[in-house]
């Protein structure tokens, strides 16, 4: 804990506010995932346009609300870093920095998790904002049921991309190579997240399953919400609980992870 409790409530706005200005200086590489998220929500879009007016009402959407769901998910695609990265922590830890972070007097799991949070605030409005409008321009999409519930839940998704995301990014503490967890976890993600597909299209146990894990927070659920297909206090609480089992697991690993640190001398 920081010494104080007005410092710690005044480091973690100023960490998110860092994380905000430090991926606002690449706004260039921002745009131009803007620009590459929108031309695949375009060729998305008209695949799912195809398959609904070939299986209308697939998955309890028309097809509008398929085109919209198309363009929610691209524009979620930086926000909740779906396809993995976003955290500087694998390097950290390679480089041995990671002791420096463990010693500071500050949770190390909420420092890192107020930078994504001022990250995933930058992205949304410069690279999660391109999509939706061109969508909206080319196709039109419906508004949102429950505007403030959508918000909520977009929130509470970063929450729990940042959880998962953390504790693959710790694992490199037990691992010698990152990349082969770090490219199943993107194959994960990406798959039960509903950026691929909508995740209500799968029949049976297995649709059951995807959408009870907690990569189906990350897209399908803020994407349910604004359709106002969830309903908005289910949808929410489900966050919440993976939002929380996540950074209590985040939070035993810290725990472990400065014992190994002691452990080998640095």
């Amino acid at each position: 804990m920081i010494p104080g409790h007005g410092a710690a409530v005044s480091l973690y706005p100023r960490l998110a506010w860092y994380g905000f200005r430090r991926h606002a200086t690449y706004w260039g590489a921002a745009l131009a995932g803007a620009f590459t998220n929108t031309v695949f929500g375009v060729l998305r879009a008209y695949v799912l346009i195809a398959l609904w007016q070939a299986r209308p009402g697939l998955g309890g959407y028309d097809v509008a609300a398929a085109v919209t769901f198309t363009f929610l998910t691209q524009a979620f695609i930086g926000p909740m870093q779906l396809f993995g990265g976003g955290l500087d922590l694998p390097e950290r830890i390679r480089s041995g920095d990671v002791a420096l972070d463990l010693v500071r007097p500050a949770s190390l799991q909420a420092w890192c998790l107020s930078e994504d949070l001022g990250r995933a605030a930058y992205l949304f409005v410069v690279r999660g904002a391109p999509p939706a409008l061109v969508g909206a321009l080319l196709f039109g999409i419906v508004a949102p049921r429950a505007p403030a519930a959508f918000l909520a839940s977009v929130a509470l998704g970063v929450v729990v991309s940042f959880g998962w995301r953390y504790i693959i990014a710790l694992a490199t503490c037990w691992i010698l190579d990152d990349r082969g967890l770090a490219t199943l976890s993107m194959v994960l993600t990406t798959f039960f997240s509903g950026l691929m597909l909508p995740l209500t299209i799968f029949p049976g146990w297995f649709g059951e399953l995807a959408r009870a894990l907690p990569w189906s927070a990350m897209a399908q659920v803020p994407a349910d919400v604004y359709l106002g297909t969830a309903e908005p206090a289910r949808a929410l609480g489900f966050q919440a609980l993976w939002a929380a089992v996540l950074l209590t697991l985040g939070a035993f690993m810290t725990g472990a992870a400065r014992r190994k640190v002691v452990i080998q001398g640095g």
